[in-house]
């Protein structure tokens, strides 16, 4: 049976500009069918920065997990950095100057990314992996820092993105154990959203969607069925029904997205969830870790109580993680 992982410390960090959806650059330039969507969408503000990069967001998120997990940056053994969706620089490694900024010369350090707003699964993966193939491994340190590649942060007609960063350091203990993690992906989607970037000032970076029908109706009922599918396979094969899990904690999209999960699953999103998009909006891959990160400072999980953890993304990709509290999860783990 693999090692046991788990998270041993998850930190998050939010800039303190905060910028109202009101008030967002390039909004009065939408049209009013636009406008309109995006303020329905459940997002009161987000946090913006302009001085702070990706990797910053990235890198004091990853300051402060060690923190927490009290740790220092050479007992890190494997450092896994999820790409930014827009680098600062090409031809350079945003992962190698994480190493060098926090300190962690001995770790094992790459980056990894491709999937969105799922990009946190595959690193929770490799982690797991690296975990179970070297006994001599004890800590990973998994980091991004999110922030939109456009000046308008507003994606119609899906969500608004905010600055933040986000830490997890996984090891073999910790109080939240990570049971079983599934995931999917559908290349036919590959390029639903895109930015075209070449020859055109940072400026004028448009992300825009190939095909508004195809999201909202195709993509739609897609990920209806990939998430029960997703969500009945994970429980099965954990013994588990959906009454034995506590909380349901999504990405953060908009209001009309929780409320397509909570209908698809017949489950109830935690409350966390609605009250972080409204202030934080939509923050990536991040947007998980921070639920949880909220759910356990309110400690509204107790021990041995299950959550799942749900992304999707319109890449197209899908992923649940299930996780246990404390000391009541059972000896031997999936993962």
């Amino acid at each position: 049976m693999p090692a046991v992982t788990a998270l041993k410390a998850i930190s998050c960090y939010q800039p303190d500009g905060v910028l109202p959806v009101a008030k967002l650059p390039g909004l009065a330039a939408l049209d009013a069918g636009e406008q309109e969507t995006c303020a329905r969408l459940g997002i009161d503000e987000v946090r913006a920065d302009d001085s702070q990069s990706a990797f910053d967001l990235a890198a004091r998120a990853a300051r402060a997990a060690l923190a927490d997990a009290g740790l220092t940056a050479d007992e890190v053994d494997a450092l896994v950095l999820v790409d930014a969706r827009a680098p600062e620089e090409l031809m350079t490694s945003s992962a190698t100057r994480l190493q060098a900024l926090l300190g962690a010369d001995r770790a094992l350090t790459f980056s990894l990314g491709g999937l969105g707003c799922v990009s946190l699964t595959p690193a929770l993966l490799t982690a797991r992996g690296l975990l179970a193939a070297d006994d001599d491994l004890e800590h990973v340190l998994v980091a991004h820092g999110s922030k939109p590649p456009t000046p308008l942060r507003y994606r119609h007609p899906v969500t608004v993105s905010g600055d933040g960063g986000a830490a997890a350091v996984v090891s073999r203990r910790g109080r939240v154990r990570i049971v079983d993690i599934v995931q999917e992906t559908n290349g036919a989607h590959w390029d639903l959203f895109r930015v075209d970037y070449r020859d055109r000032p940072t400026a004028e970076w448009r992300e825009e969607c190939r095909d508004i029908p195809s999201y909202s109706f195709k993509l739609a009922v897609e990920t209806r069925n990939r998430l029960r599918d997703l969500h009945r396979r994970l429980l099965d094969r954990n013994g588990l029904t959906p009454r034995d899990v506590t909380r349901y904690l999504s990405h953060n999209l908009s209001l009309g997205a929780f409320e397509f999960t909570e209908e698809a699953l017949g489950v109830e999103i935690g409350t966390v969830c609605r009250e972080n998009l409204r202030q934080y909006g939509h923050l990536g891959p991040n947007d998980v870790l921070l639920n949880l990160r909220a759910e356990l400072d309110r400690d509204t999980l107790g021990d041995g109580q299950y959550a799942v953890l749900l992304s999707a993304s319109p890449v197209a990709a899908w992923s649940l993680l299930l996780v246990q509290i404390g000391d009541g999860a059972p000896a031997t783990y999936y993962l």
